[in-house]
């Protein structure tokens, strides 16, 4: 205590004098305040992306669908669109390849790269049980170009859908998509990373429903099959 009242005496200032003296105040305020300032700014940026990314997510579900379900019947050029929505529309991996990359577009100035994407047709028999005709996936790179792959659902598999869709023998087209968003700057995100995911559900449009690699059978000219066990 008696070095301090020493120094404080060199400084020319008292104990009553130093209570007093503010030099420095601003200095210390500001090194508090920065980094929570700084965390806040972060914070508001990052998580500012992962609403658009997240809206974009949401997107591409939609999209996908939607380019899978315009599927023209076989032969046809769509227009005039023939009537009673009894033919079939055979896609393959080359028009599977134009959706997944005309909606990863969607996705700029993101990368697609942590994308993953699945296209998949759904049959609902009479007993209401929603079971998988064909699936198909896709992965990205930096640039955006898809790459098909194996799906997680197989032919067969029985799915839940919502209710409102589950009208018996009818089609439906299911886009799901999923990405790994992961933040610049990771302290302002809890784990460092979040997966956003969504889903679309649409029906053939001018189909009654979309043949991808031989699935579901059809025997022309009958249109597509609606056996009661799917």
């Amino acid at each position: 205590m008696k070095t301090m009242s020493k120094i404080w005496r060199r400084a020319g200032l008292s104990a009553a004098g130093l209570s007093l003296d503010c030099r420095g105040v601003a200095a210390v305020e500001f090194a508090v305040i920065v980094p929570m300032m700084l965390v806040l700014f972060f914070g508001v940026v990052e998580y500012s992306s992962v609403v658009a990314v997240d809206r974009k997510v949401t997107l591409i579900a939609r999209t996908e669908a939607d380019l899978t379900g315009q599927a023209c019947p076989d032969g046809t050029t769509c227009n005039p669109i023939p009537p009673l929505n009894q033919y079939t529309g055979t896609i393959t991996d080359a028009d599977l390849l134009l959706y997944f990359n005309a909606s990863a577009a969607i996705l700029q100035p993101y990368s697609a790269n942590p994308a993953n994407a699945t296209i998949s047709e759904i049959y609902v028999d009479a007993s209401h049980v929603a079971k998988i005709r064909w699936s198909r996936a896709a992965t990205f790179d930096s640039n955006g170009v898809a790459a098909l792959t194996n799906s997680v659902h197989n032919a067969g598999d029985t799915v839940t859908i919502p209710a409102s869709l589950g009208a018996p023998k009818t089609y439906l087209i299911l886009s799901e998509v999923s990405y790994r968003y992961t933040p610049a700057v990771g302290f302002v995100m809890r784990g460092g990373s979040l997966t956003l995911n969504d889903f679309a559900y649409t029906r053939p449009r001018k189909v009654q429903c979309v043949v991808y690699g031989g699935q579901p059978v059809v025997t022309a000219p009958n249109p597509c099959p609606t056996p009661d066990a799917g």
